[in-house]
C-alpha cells in the first residue's frame, strides 16, 4: 500500500534518508503497533486465543503466507 502522491514521495524519501536507522525502526515499529491494536479492536471479544491469532495472522499475512504457517502461528503456545 501506498497512499504518498507522487508530487510527495522525494520529500517522504529524504526525509527518511536523514533519519537514523534507530528513528526508522521505531517508527515502523510505532505503524506497527498502531495496526495491531486496530485489528485487535475489530475481532470480537468473544472469540477463543486460537481463532484471535487465526484472524489476526490473516488480517496482516494472508496471501504472503501459506495457511499452513498462519494456523502454525494461530496453534502456538509458546
Amino acid at each position: 500500500m501506498n497512499d504518498t502522491s507522487p508530487q510527495m514521495e522525494p520529500i517522504v524519501r529524504e526525509r527518511y534518508r536523514q533519519m537514523s536507522p534507530d528513528q526508522r525502526i521505531r517508527i515502523a515499529s510505532s505503524m506497527f503497533e498502531t495496526a495491531r491494536k486496530i485489528v485487535e479492536s475489530s475481532l470480537p471479544a468473544e472469540m477463543s486465543r486460537k481463532e484471535r491469532r487465526l484472524a489476526w495472522a490473516r488480517r496482516f499475512y494472508q496471501g504472503e503466507l501459506p495457511e499452513k504457517a498462519l494456523l502454525a502461528f494461530a496453534e502456538w503456545t509458546g
